[in-house]
């Protein structure tokens, strides 16, 4: 197109076209972040860079499969994402397709919590000692490598299960990390406050200890009397009723989900001006 001929107008519609691309292509990747399809999309890559090589270096046979993947590839990858893509249409038509990134986190969210409150709730009322310390900004990797490491998906049933008086991994803390349960059976610092009642023990000890050098919030089980306790930021709220402690989750969640965000934006915003 002549440079006389190229107008304003078609100077902002080019942006616009790009940007809206740029959004697409960066929500799409955000939507199947976590799931099988990023190990497809590798696939694809190495197939277009295997494809490409082939051309380069004159190999015909590598590249008349390579293009043959390609050609069945489009069709084989409607079947193996069927499931996906009828949900995505779904969302589409609701509107939530591009909102999917922010929903996840939400509901990854309150599932995590909902299993810290049953597993907790259901420990209480048997009394089942138990001691778990959430890593939020501050690392927990030290303290990781002091117990037996799990990388397993949050449940109450993992949770309840480890704790179970008499089995290898009761004793000591779990440890959730990135939406895991890291390690079981872990030691953290005990603290040396000469402040801390004479009447908790051990588990309240450590609890307090680990919020005095970390960031970390972590629940505490009596074996005694059942009483559901949380400490954060060196404090102790003892004796939580099961509606209080899952409302202090709640709020906590919220705080470390509203820091990561205004943290990404920040990084974004550096690079932009960098």
């Amino acid at each position: 197109m002549p440079f006389a001929d190229f107008n304003f107008f078609d100077y902002i519609s080019n942006i616009i076209d790009i940007l809206l691309v740029w959004y697409v292509i960066y929500k799409i990747l955000m939507i199947i972040r976590g799931t099988k399809a990023v190990q497809v999309l590798k696939g694809i890559i190495v197939i277009l860079i295997v494809r490409n090589l082939s051309i380069f270096l004159g190999l015909s046979t590598l590249n008349w499969i390579m293009e043959q993947a390609i050609d069945w590839g489009f069709l084989a990858l409607i079947i193996i994402f069927q499931p996906e893509i009828r949900r995505a249409l779904e969302q589409l038509g609701r509107g939530k397709l591009f909102s999917r990134g922010t929903m996840q986190e939400e509901e990854e969210q309150s599932r995590i919590i909902d299993a810290i409150v049953t597993a907790t709730s259901y420990m209480a009322k048997r009394r089942i000692g138990a001691l778990i310390s959430i890593e939020r900004e501050t690392g927990l990797s030290d303290y990781i490598e002091t117990g037996i490491a799990l990388d397993s998906k949050i449940s109450s049933e993992l949770l309840i299960n480890i704790f179970i008086p008499n089995t290898p991994l009761h004793d000591g803390a779990v440890i959730l990390q990135k939406n895991q349960v890291a390690a079981a059976a872990c030691y953290l610092p005990l603290s040396e406050s000469p402040f801390i009642s004479k009447e908790l023990g051990t588990r309240h000890r450590a609890a307090l200890g680990i919020s005095e050098v970390t960031d970390s919030l972590t629940i505490i089980v009596s074996e005694e009397t059942g009483a559901i306790s949380l400490t954060k930021n060196s404090e102790l709220h003892r004796d939580l009723k099961i509606d209080q402690f899952k409302g202090m989750l709640e709020k906590e969640f919220m705080i470390s989900m509203n820091k990561q965000a205004s943290s990404s934006i920040w990084n974004w915003r550096v690079k932009k001006r960098g």
